[in-house]
């Protein structure tokens, strides 16, 4: 069993990633984001071990989170991680809060255990906009991205650990704290 760590915004502030959700969607074979079925979020670590069981994952986050009600990210770039295939995601300003969750859940949980670009000093901080770009979009989608010249803000208020699709199995536990 696979499982995620991730907060997410379940509020009215989405629809500014959603909305690009929708422009990336252009670029893709198959739009990808809403076909997760899972609102705009950042993935702190992924695991796909046994011995990381799902009350392990949810009690690191919590403590994690311990204290905080809910995180404001302002976003003012598009980037891409060069695949194949080609992925685009907001990259969010600098964000102590957001640095400190995920160092608070790899001290808990022994970080050999997750996925590497999940791991200390590998982890990149983002938003997943579209993960499907083929190379017959690459540059498109680049030129889109090098275009951005927004500032969005979304709030992050729901935490969970879950065995979902975003680490590619179908939902079988979601805790959540509003």
């Amino acid at each position: 069993m696979g499982l995620s760590i991730n907060i997410r915004a379940e509020n009215a502030s989405a629809s500014e990633i959603e909305h690009l959700w929708e422009q990336v969607a252009a670029f893709e074979d198959e739009p990808s984001m809403r076909a997760l079925g899972y609102r705009p979020h950042f993935t702190f670590a992924i695991y796909d071990t046994p011995e990381i069981e799902p009350k392990i994952a949810w009690d690191a986050m919590l403590r994690a989170v311990e204290g905080d009600a809910q995180l404001r990210i302002e976003f003012r770039r598009i980037r891409w991680f060069a695949g194949p295939p080609l992925v685009l995601w907001a990259e969010p300003a600098p964000d102590e809060t957001l640095a400190r969750w995920h160092a608070s859940i790899s001290r808990a949980i022994d970080p050999v255990h997750c996925r590497p670009h999940y791991r200390p000093g590998a982890w990149t901080p983002h938003c997943t906009l579209g993960m499907r770009i083929p190379d017959a979009r690459r540059d498109d989608a680049i030129s889109f991205a090098r275009s951005f010249d927004q500032s969005i803000r979304v709030v992050f208020d729901v935490v969970d650990a879950s065995a979902s699709r975003l680490c590619g199995w179908s939902p079988s536990t979601d805790w959540r704290r509003e």
